[in-house]
This record gives C-alpha cells, structure tokens and sequence, in this order.
C-alpha cells in the first residue's frame, strides 16, 4: 500500500525511517508492504536519501489514486487543515500528529471520514509514545468513562521536577529546559498550558464522544507556582504536576481544566517526573488504569504514526475507528464541580479565620514559614463554594497567595 508523508521535518523523517527500517516486519503484521512514495517538503534537503521522492506540490499527492495513506507532520493548521480535509474527501486515510488540528477540527474531519470511508488516526498528537488513544477506544471500549487526568507537556513537567528536587526558582528551571531542548525560546504554549489544553481536549472527545474546543476550557500554566507552594506539596507528601483533567457530570456534561495541582503521594500520576507524560483513566468496570512513558520525540511521535498507518492499512473498508460529534457546548460549569483546594494565605489570624470559614482542614507545613502564613488542603466543596469563602477570608484583610485544586487520581 502507497504512503505519502507530508512535512520532512523531525518527525517526518521518523516516520519514513521506520518504515524503512522495518518494512518486512511491517508486510508481515499488516499482509502488505507499507511504502512511502512520494514526501511534500517546502524545500530541498541536499544530501537526503529520500531525495527522489520529493514534491512540492500537494496536487501531486491528492490527485495520486495509487496513494491511499498520507502522513501528515507539518504542524499548525493551515495548510494542513485544507491538506487533510482534501485527502479526507478523497477517500483517503490519513494520520496525524497535529494536536492544534484535531483539537480545533476533530468533529469536522472525523465526519468527513466516515462519510468518504476512510479514517483519520491522531495516537501521535497526545502524550507521544503512550498509547492512550487506542487505549481508551479498544482496551477499555465496554467501560463508561468517568475522569480522566494527565500530565500531557513533558517541558512543564521538567520544570516542575526541578523545583521539587532542587529547589529552583521556575525561570531557572524554564531556562534549564530550553538549554536542553525541551522548551522553545518562546515557551508560552507549554508553560501557558496550551499544549495540555489541546490535548485534553483530544482526550474528552474520545472519552466523553463530543467536541470540547480548547476555547471553552479553562487554562492556567505554572509561571504563578512558587518555591513555597512546592515545599509545601513536598511537606504534604506529594508534588505539583500541570494537570489536563475532564469528567462527567451528573447532567452528562465535561467538566475540563489543565491547571497545577496538588498530587497525592498515593497518585502513580505523582511519581512521574522529567519529561515524562502519564495518563490515568477511570473507568466504571475497569477502575483506574495509568499509562506512563514518553511524551515527544522524534522516534517515540513517529513510532505511534507509524502504528497509525498500520491500523489504517488493516482498518480500510471498515468502520471509523475514532469519533466524536460537535454537539455545542457541553462543558459544564466549573464552579459546580465538587474539589478540594490547597490554599496558601498570609495574614493575623489566617489559620483560624480558614478554620472558621471551612471548617476542618488539613493543615500544611514547610520549613522557614512566615508567622502569618498558613496553608491547608479544604473539604471537598463545589468550586463556586470554595471560592466564595476565599473572598470572604480577602474581605477580612487575609490575603490569598496561591490556590490550587487536589487531583482526585
């Protein structure tokens, strides 16, 4: 079966090195070679072993009949939008790891695909190299989805792991990480929690069967996480992960966020560290499951498009594997869904006013504490609530310096 790949970038070239570099395997497990004939490149790559193979036009793919899977890793959504929607309605199939296009676009391109018979495969565009998509759409299809919470941005996880470990401030940790590679100089969509949001998104509308669009979901990064909301966490026997989270309502409407938040020692989720993703799904028969493993990359991005195409060479003329539709808004408000919070206040008679308020919390300690500091863990309350009793402690001269939800995963 004739594959192209469009993009020549990182992941691009991984995806063309896998198949070649395990083509007979490949024949064996599908029933048929997998082979790339033709790569969309904006411009030349002297030296490339692959040069014969390059177009630079998409019409030259499109209108290819031989080619019945395309690879598409060019990134952002224009033209890859216009590329894949055009290949889509041409009956062909095709994968991706453009987590910005199917978070914005799934519904679309998803209907597209069923209506042409082909498929559109994203496993690459959340957590890398776990496999979480097949995972919720086959292992765990006879289960109801009831939450879901992930560390899906490998660079805010670095920098989180260094603050906890070594006590950095974050913008030596954020430097760290781009000296490394892990973050762009301009790293507002990993530390801004964008990239989370897109990919909790993915992860909702497998889960929960309908569009939630990175505009309706509330987003908050880690730039705010100080040294002592860490120490504390520490204290508290966990540690802060920027988490991607969504569940059901009552109403069967999402809850969804991607904020920091306070990790349990008991989590899976809390021993995750570095640039590491892991997912933890809860389902109603199955219970809790976590996947854990490598986020990016060149090889762990292109091994799961790979698989993808696989999939799709196996799946042609079958149902669509993946699906969900634009059914509105279904999110639900926020500040109706029951949390704990950890708080961090400062002022005379903190500790008692929250007690006052609250009622019985679970108070934290840290080395060096300010008199005037107190921080605690709140009952489990409606956000809404929470933050009501949050203004009223402000109204009585107390002064809120952090808040943060408690991963109930």
């Amino acid at each position: 079966m004739n594959v192209a790949v469009m993009g020549y970038g990182t992941v691009g070239v991984g995806v063309v090195e896998i198949l070649r570099r395990h083509g007979d395997d490949i024949a064996q497990k599908v029933g048929q070679p997998l082979q790339v004939t033709k790569i969309l490149v904006r411009h030349e790559y002297p030296g490339s072993p692959d040069t014969e193979l390059f177009v630079q036009e998409f019409d030259q793919i499109l209108r290819d009949e031989s080619i019945q899977l395309v690879a598409e890793a060019m990134g952002g959504l224009h033209p890859a939008y216009d590329y894949i929607k055009a290949c889509l309605e041409a009956g062909k199939s095709v994968v991706t790891a453009n987590k910005e296009l199917v978070a914005e676009k799934g519904a679309e391109l998803l209907a597209i695909a069923a209506r042409q018979g082909g498929n559109l495969l994203f496993e690459a565009s959340v957590a890398g190299g776990i496999p979480i998509l097949h995972t919720l759409t086959n292992c765990l299809w006879a289960n109801r989805i009831t939450r879901i919470a992930g560390i899906l941005n490998g660079t805010t996880n670095f920098i989180l792991t260094k603050m906890f470990r070594e006590g950095m401030s974050f913008d030596r940790a954020l430097g760290i990480a781009q000296e490394k590679g892990y973050a762009e100089s301009d790293p507002t969509a990993d530390v801004e929690g964008i990239d989370a949001c897109r990919k909790i998104c993915i992860l909702a509308g497998l889960a929960f069967g309908c569009q939630v669009l990175p505009a309706q979901v509330p987003t908050k990064g880690i730039s705010s996480v100080g040294p002592e909301d860490v120490q504390y966490a520490a204290g508290w026997g966990g540690a802060i992960k920027l988490l991607g989270q969504c569940s059901l309502a009552e109403d069967g409407r999402v809850w969804i966020s991607v904020e920091p938040a306070f990790v349990p020692g008991s989590s899976q989720l809390c021993r995750i560290d570095d640039v590491y993703n892991g997912v933890a799904v809860r389902g109603d028969s199955v219970g809790e499951v976590v996947l854990y493993g490598p986020g990016a990359g060149r090889f762990p991005t292109a091994s799961a498009m790979v698989s993808d195409l696989m999939e799709a060479a196996r799946a042609t003329g079958t149902l669509p594997m993946y699906r969900w539709e634009d059914k509105g808004d279904r999110t639900a408000d926020p500040m109706t869904q029951p949390t704990a919070c950890y708080l961090r206040l400062e002022g005379p008679g903190a500790g008692d006013k929250a007690r006052e308020l609250f009622g019985q919390v679970e108070e934290l300690d840290r080395a060096g504490r300010p008199a005037e500091e107190f921080a605690c863990i709140t009952p489990q309350l409606p956000l809404g609530e929470i933050l009501l009793r949050v203004e009223a402690l402000e109204k009585a001269g107390i002064r809120l310096l952090g808040r943060m939800p408690v991963s109930p995963l």
